[in-house]
């Protein structure tokens, strides 16, 4: 668990959790750090849905800070979404006047959104807190156009898995001889593509039966017939439900989100800039979990040694954070780039450059030591024009480096 400082990413406070414990409950401790931490009030607290817990937003409120978040569609809030997306197209449409827009026109003001106030109640520390709290309603069209894809895909699939239940008879083929058996497996394949009442199939029960002899007698009358009947149940039909899937496509790409901060002092429009900028903290996450850090599954007897393994590589995204930001800051103030960080096009000019280009700018810097018997020869790799200039950027003078060539009797 972690919490950053937003524009610029840097993590602030890290917290070492297990595995199997939810979200929801580890968001009011970590900014109960953050407030000791900062000893300020007034803070934007971002966060994603698990945060959006009444408790969670009740103690941003209580400790005199603000939030932002968007709603998980459980509960409460998946019943009022239809009428609040309803409400949003009603008020909408007549606003803008989406029939004599332009596609990209139209885009413009569906994103734009529409939003109410309710008053929220919550019991903090004992203490009964009252506020009043905005509900956006935000619609996007490639938002809609991802989840009606994902859907097409989950259909698909889910259809193919259906069918794949009942193969037809042959070697190797496994049957299903009970409809208990039948049931239960094609309504898990629908559960776990999330397509419940979405689709619908039909099967049917098929008997066949299978005559044998026994006895040891030569002529079929010292012989007994025995009859064997198979029972296997087959899918007939699996088809799509339109009126389902057509209610389920309304509500694609709208998201509900909360905040108590004042419509003057945060813009629906910009309130959605400022969710939508929260890949910054994403990043950091992916730093730990890939290129450079890689903080992989491995094998330790103590959970101790766990904790100090993630603290110490949450010094090193602090490290690369601040790096990239202070060139960043530089290059901005100057007006200047950087050429030469993409060995892939050397030509190519940067002016936002990440800290891991900026690394690799460094990666082929040597120090040789020779050992004579009067004296320790040194030598580095000369700094290019391109190191020169990163260093000057981090404030930091060539001169550190060019220092380690210093010669000893």
């Amino acid at each position: 668990m972690m919490a950053s400082l937003d524009p610029l990413g840097l993590p602030l406070v890290t917290q070492v959790v297990s595995g199997e414990r939810a979200d929801d409950g580890l968001y009011g401790p970590i900014i109960e750090r953050v407030c000791g931490l900062l000893a300020a009030t007034g803070l934007l607290f971002v966060g994603d849905c698990k945060m959006s817990a009444l408790a969670t937003r009740a103690l941003v409120v209580a400790r005199g800070h603000h939030y932002l978040t968007p709603l998980a569609r459980v509960g409460t809030t998946a019943q009022q979404m239809p009428q609040w997306i309803a409400t949003a197209r009603t008020a909408l449409q007549p606003r803008f006047h989406l029939g004599a827009m332009d596609p990209e026109e139209a885009e413009r003001a569906w994103e734009e959104g529409y939003e109410s106030e309710r008053v929220c109640e919550a019991t903090v520390e004992k203490q009964t807190i009252t506020w009043t709290e905005r509900v956006l309603l935000v619609y996007s069209r490639s938002y809609a156009k991802a989840l009606s894809e994902g859907l097409a895909a989950r259909l698909a699939t889910a259809t193919a898995k259906v069918w794949a239940l009942t193969p037809a008879v042959g070697r190797g083929k496994r049957q299903i001889q009970e409809e208990a058996g039948l049931v239960k497996a094609a309504e898990a394949l629908l559960r776990a593509h999330q397509v419940e009442g979405l689709l619908t199939y039909s099967f049917e029960r098929q008997e066949s039966s299978q005559i044998t002899y026994v006895g040891r007698g030569r002529g079929s009358q010292t012989r007994a017939q025995k009859v064997t009947t198979r029972v296997r149940y087959q899918i007939t039909e699996v088809v799509s439900n339109p009126e389902a899937i057509a209610s389920v496509r309304a509500e694609f790409g709208w998201r509900a989100f909360v905040t108590d901060v004042a419509v003057e002092a945060l813009s629906l429009a910009d309130a959605t800039e400022v969710y939508r900028d929260e890949w910054l903290i994403e990043r950091n996450f992916h730093r730990l979990k890939g290129t450079p850090l890689s903080l992989n599954p491995l094998f330790v007897k103590r959970d101790d040694q766990v904790c100090g393994l993630i603290h110490l590589l949450s010094l090193a995204v602090r490290f690369l954070t601040l790096i990239e930001y202070v060139v960043r800051r530089g290059l901005a103030a100057t007006g200047r780039s950087l050429v030469g960080l993409h060995r892939e096009n050397p030509k190519k000019a940067s002016v936002s450059p990440t800290a891991e280009r900026l690394l690799q700018a460094f990666s082929r810097v040597t120090l040789t030591l020779v050992h004579l018997p009067d004296r320790v020869v040194r030598h580095v790799t000369p700094l290019t024009p391109l190191q020169v200039q990163i260093l000057e950027l981090l404030n930091l003078s060539p001169d550190i480096y060019r220092s380690l060539a210093h010669n000893s009797g």
